[in-house]
């Protein structure tokens, strides 16, 4: 099968990212696999790296002359490309991918995945949804949820959580974790690591954890160290910290392509979000054997069993997770326990076979529906290759 995936973010793509490269992971061996995506962008240069996997840069919001530049690229990509599938990733890929395969001399089946839970009842959606999908992933029962009171209730819908690598996501041996936290606090430290992959925007809701920290008794709290991986913050996102009292106890890692250091050096780890419709984040601490400390926005509570391998708490309720933080700490023993539940998870419901065997199947069934590609005639094929 020839598969065109696109995304649109121009630079790091968080969720999107991880979620096409692990798709590529699974698919490469055995499909032909193209991806187009802004060069400036964190997927252009992870997708770079695989192997058998070609990229192409397109830019999906450009203004001007350049609009008219990119469309011939995508014009060109699409009627040359025999693409039996083009999966995209975002609203503005999205956009111009219906657009084009409109004009295109060969229309593949349009595959989208519902990442975010954003509103989708716009003119924009409903257009997209009639002319521009043949099927749409929702990536939690939480999003499906949503797309039926959209646009898309009447298009095709499968839900396919996210999948990892359990073999990259083993966890770590002692040595190892000794390693990652002296990396971090020094050989002597003695405390509880709470890690969070999930990133430092506000919504992520790190800052409500930092809050809740801050007003733990002071024998407990000083016994407690933050590890935040994710963009730079902001200057007001130090400052906070600092006015917390807490810049000694919390390490800002930057982004990472390689989370696995930052997690091994986690006793739990933590999603907090505003909104969130499953998150990678919380998968992959869970496959490298830590229980996760999630809110209750969106889809999150599908990836843990509060008390067994994980705790749900109330979002940005502060008070509700400095209770459920004490708890924590006053049975740290739990801990082990409840990350090898988390592993165990992991294993029967996050791995790669289920996604990958998921996504292929809704690529059937898209092309099951009668698609009719129109062929490019040889003696053009031939002139607008050269």
């Amino acid at each position: 099968m020839r598969v065109l995936f696109t995304n649109f973010h121009r630079d790091n793509g968080g969720g999107h990212d991880t979620y096409v490269v692990n798709l590529l992971a699974g698919l490469a061996p055995q499909h032909e696999i193209t991806v187009a995506v802004p060069r400036t962008s964190r997927l252009y240069r992870l997708a770079s790296g695989r192997p058998a996997v070609r990229v192409v840069a397109v830019d999906y919001a450009p203004r001007g002359l350049r609009w008219l530049c990119e469309v011939w690229t995508l014009w060109r990509l699409i009627s040359l490309g025999r693409f039996d599938i083009i999966h995209v990733n975002g609203s503005a890929d999205h956009k111009l991918v219906s657009l084009v395969r409109l004009i295109a001399l060969r229309r593949p089946r349009i595959v989208y995945t519902k990442h975010n839970d954003h509103r989708s009842k716009s003119f924009g959606n409903w257009l997209r949804a009639w002319i521009g999908t043949d099927h749409v992933i929702a990536v939690s029962d939480y999003v499906e949820r949503k797309l039926r009171s959209s646009p898309y209730c009447r298009v095709p819908r499968t839900t396919v959580p996210h999948g990892l690598d359990p073999d990259y996501f083993a966890p770590p041996d002692l040595a190892r974790v000794e390693a990652a936290r002296a990396q971090y606090f020094g050989p002597d430290a003695a405390c509880t690591v709470f890690v969070s992959t999930a990133g430092t925007r506000y919504e992520k809701g790190w800052t409500d954890l930092l809050e809740a920290v801050a007003q733990l008794p002071c024998h407990v709290r000083s016994g407690v160290r933050v590890i935040l991986a994710g963009e730079a913050p902001l200057p007001c996102m130090t400052s906070k910290v600092a006015a917390l009292g807490l810049t000694d106890q919390v390490v800002f890692t930057g982004l990472l392509d390689d989370v696995r250091p930052a997690l091994a050096a986690g006793h739990a780890a933590f999603v907090l979000s505003r909104s969130e419709t499953l998150s990678f984040a919380c998968r992959e601490a869970m496959a490298m054997g830590l229980p996760v400390l999630v809110s209750d926005a969106g889809g999150l509570p599908e990836n843990v069993t509060d008390g067994q391998d994980g705790w749900v708490v109330p979002c940005a309720d502060v008070a509700a997770l400095k209770a459920r933080l004490e708890q924590i700490l006053a049975t740290p023993g739990r801990l082990v326990e409840m990350g090898q539940a988390a592993l165990a998870k992991s294993g029967t419901c996050f791995g790669m076979d289920n996604f990958v065997a998921g996504t292929l199947a809704v690529y059937q069934a898209a092309l099951a529906r009668g698609a009719r590609f129109h062929v490019l005639p040889a003696a053009l094929k031939r002139s607008l290759s050269q």
